[in-house]
């Protein structure tokens, strides 16, 4: 192992430390808390989106979210390890085939939808959760 991959590596272990990052992966619904810097004064802003894909390269990792934002589509790629990222929340699972949800860009309102995961298996599983 080289220098630069034991630096990678000390990297990624200090920024697991700091903050947890949820399982997550393409059509889940994704609540990404940004830091902004406006002047002297620093905010976390939240961007709500669907992750359309994710790139694990270890430090390098990134994902990418589209919104709808007054009507256009809005994408933003976040680096995974990245200070300017505060936290990352799972709202909702989403079920798709896919690695990468490239077509969304070409659909529209209820054609862009993609269908929510399943988590438990029949009555049981709910009665388990409110438990």
């Amino acid at each position: 192992m080289n220098t630069l991959q034991q630096l990678e590596q000390d990297y990624m272990a200090e920024m697991k430390a700091k903050r947890t990052i949820p399982e997550f992966g393409p059509g889940d619904t994704l609540r990404v808390h940004v830091k902004v810097t406006e002047g002297q004064r620093e905010r976390v802003q939240a961007y709500e989106g669907v992750c359309i894909a994710r790139r694990n390269a270890g430090v390098n990792s990134s994902f990418t979210v589209r919104k709808i934002s007054f009507g256009e589509g809005v994408e933003r790629v976040f680096p995974l390890f990245a200070p300017i990222v505060d936290k990352v929340e799972v709202v909702r699972k989403g079920r798709v085939r896919r690695a990468k949800l490239y077509y969304l860009r070409d659909r529209r309102g209820r054609a862009a939808r993609i269908a929510e995961e399943s988590l438990g298996g029949g009555e049981g599983a709910a009665e388990s959760e409110k438990a």
